[in-house]
């Protein structure tokens, strides 16, 4: 008798991943991880913030009530610190090797055997080698992501999202690091949540304290440290537009009132009221307590009318409001098409996104489910993976479109690893298949966009800490490589650092490993982003380089731009063509092709795509 095994087949980006090897799903961590449940968006937002530039223009309040908001109640703006997002990937993702490449003491370049890149995902024909400098490295973003193959669109899934949704011009204002660091695999003992730390070093919103849709004490899936957990802002559920404007919404007094300094009247006369009363009660508390529980209260009214004065529409917090570029009916003039709210990850990026990014909100957590992925095969890890990176690139687009800055820290609970065989369907792309959980192959990291230009990295190799040529974290290598609740440390530092502050860290966190001058300077990955590196003026007096409309062989929609600076560039370049067509293709530019492109056009052809497998042939022009 002949026994055929079904053919393998792609699992949905939705779609729950069951391992005979794991337990049965319990906690709504397991869940999540698994893929059974949707991720959540969390935001935290401690008191009130005009962030770099308050994002609308607003009324003042009476008087006596704005004493009291900026008095009594200490309702002021936050110290104008960078907004912070930071991505749970649920489940134990890959983050080392096949996404952001990772090496040896030396950094990034320092490159690992072929067995330990194997290890990590990459097959033996996409290894980089000194030998042959640029081959599957991908510097687009300044932290190195795994290249693809020359005329093929397959490197690293995460940058290959990102760049669907990030213009050159946002591409060369980014950089970041990545750090080496092992943690459990596909469990909550993970206190791996920086969000109280990113807090504690500044970061204010103007809206409420922390929002969120799990119900744990960081608001994601893995939990934050004890010792820095508080809970005065714990989390309120955000993960979808109405969750946005329904922190805003002042219920039917806004519709039953004319105008809106009707409605703020009337809440400033309610607080009065309140006022007049609590001053002739007793709580019956004893020392301040009498006196902090009316202060909480008249704070309280004073606060809504402030929201009432300031948050008038709804459509100041709504992601999808129509005067704003995040969503719309397609892309690249928004960053999200209307399309893709359909889809639960990118509605919840818009909605964190729309918040953090205008300063409603300090700091903000995107949990993404299903994220434990050693399925046997690779195709289901490389759409997640893809899908991921558009999330993170649409909040680095939109941070770009609105003219401020961002941090963005991409951690998972574990990893995975796999034996070296390929998956040579469509979706494996050739690369090795996930086999098996193992928090030894683990890492973070962290992008940085700044709109005066290219962040600065201390670090020439962009890596804190390193991996063994076996595929393996070096345990010894950082004191965060093996404990997680220093990576959370660790990742302050960095917050501290962009704004020139790191020399808080014995303040705000005395009892850390990283709280002393000389760990300051071997760790502070970043400088301030006032000394970031302006982009380079253009070379021989150029001003732009693109391709469109005929340009493009049987277009549909197509475009390309290359930013004038990447002709300078020593590394080969790959780009979108998306432009507003329904798919996308990618072309790559040599170091010698950047290099005729300053004078005359140089035609390539793009990777196959679309519904019906096709290619371009793209003729570049520089002016």
């Amino acid at each position: 008798m002949i026994i055929r095994r079904a053919k393998k087949r792609a699992l949905g980006l939705d779609e729950p991943l069951l391992h005979e090897n794991h337990k049965r799903p319990v906690t709504r961590r397991d869940f999540l991880a698994q893929g059974l449940i949707a991720g959540s968006g969390t935001v935290i937002a401690p008191t009130l913030l005009g962030l770099l530039a308050n994002p609308r223009t607003a009324n003042a309040l009476s008087n006596d009530i704005d004493l009291q908001r900026s008095g009594l109640c200490n309702i002021q703006q936050g110290a104008g610190k960078v907004p912070f997002i930071c991505f749970d990937l649920a489940g134990g993702a890959n983050i080392a090797g096949s996404n952001a490449l990772v090496g040896g003491p030396g950094g990034q370049m320092d490159f690992l055997t072929t067995a330990g890149y194997s290890k990590l995902g990459i097959p033996g024909d996409m290894v980089p080698r000194t030998s042959a400098p640029g081959a599957f490295v991908d510097s687009s973003l300044g932290l190195a992501f795994h290249g693809s193959r020359t005329g093929r669109n397959d490197g690293s899934a995460f940058f290959r999202g990102m760049m669907t949704k990030i213009s050159p011009t946002t591409a060369a204002r980014i950089d970041g690091v990545v750090i080496p660091a092992r943690s459990e695999n596909d469990t909550g003992n993970n206190m791996h949540n920086p969000m109280y730390a990113i807090a504690k070093c500044g970061a204010r919103g103007e809206l409420l304290s922390l929002i969120g849709s799990q119900s744990s004490d960081s608001g994601g899936n893995s939990m934050a440290p004890v010792s820095m957990i508080n809970p005065e802002i714990r989390p309120t559920k955000v993960d979808r537009p109405s969750d946005a404007t329904g922190l805003v919404d002042t219920g039917q007094l806004g519709t039953l009132l004319p105008t809106q300094a009707d409605t703020v009247s009337v809440m400033e006369s309610i607080s009065r009221v309140s006022e007049f009363k609590i001053g002739r009660v007793g709580t019956g508390l004893a020392g301040s307590g009498d006196a902090d529980a009316k202060k909480l209260v008249q704070c309280s009214y004073v606060k809504t009318a402030y929201q009432a004065e300031n948050f008038g529409s709804v459509n100041v917090v709504n992601p999808t409001a129509s005067d704003d570029v995040l969503v719309g009916a397609t892309t690249p003039q928004a960053v999200i098409s209307t399309a893709e709210m359909n889809d639960t990850e990118l509605r919840k990026t818009a909605s964190i996104a729309k918040l953090v990014v205008n300063g409603f909100a300090g700091a903000g957590t995107i949990s993404m489910g299903g994220f434990d992925y050693h399925t046997g095969d690779r195709m289901t890890g490389e759409g997640r993976d893809f899908r991921a990176g558009q999330c993170m690139g649409a909040c680095l687009e939109y941070a770009a479109r609105k003219g401020k800055p961002l941090m963005i820290y991409v951690f998972s609970d574990g990893s995975l690893s796999s034996n070296g065989m390929a998956d040579n369907s469509a979706g494996g792309l050739g690369k090795n298949v996930w086999t098996g959980d193992n928090q030894g192959t683990a890492a973070s990291m962290i992008l940085i966009y700044n709109p005066a230009g290219r962040p600065v990295v201390r670090l020439p190799g962009r890596q804190i800490g390193w991996f063994q040529g076996s595929g393996d974290v070096m345990a010894s290598s950082h004191p965060a490589a093996n404990s997680v609740t220093n990576l959370v440390e660790l990742v302050a530092l960095q917050y501290l650092a962009l704004h020139g502050e790191e020399g808080q860290m014995a303040t705000l966190f005395p009892n850390s490993v990283f709280a002393n001058s000389t760990m300051i300077d071997r760790y502070a990955a970043f400088g301030s982003l006032s000394s970031s590196t302006p982009p380079p003026p253009p070379p021989g007096g150029l001003t732009s380089c693109a391709a469109a409309g005929a340009a493009i062989s049987l277009n549909h929609n197509h475009a390309l731009t290359v930013p004038v600076a990447d002709l300078d560039s020593t590394m080969d370049r790959t780009y979108s063509i998306m432009g507003t067509a329904d798919h996308n293709h990618m072309v790559t530019l040599t170091v010698a092709q950047l290099t005729a492109l300053k004078t005359g056009p140089i035609t390539v052809t793009s990777t196959s795509d679309g519904m019906v497998i096709h290619t371009h042939m793209v003729t570049v022009t520089c002016v």
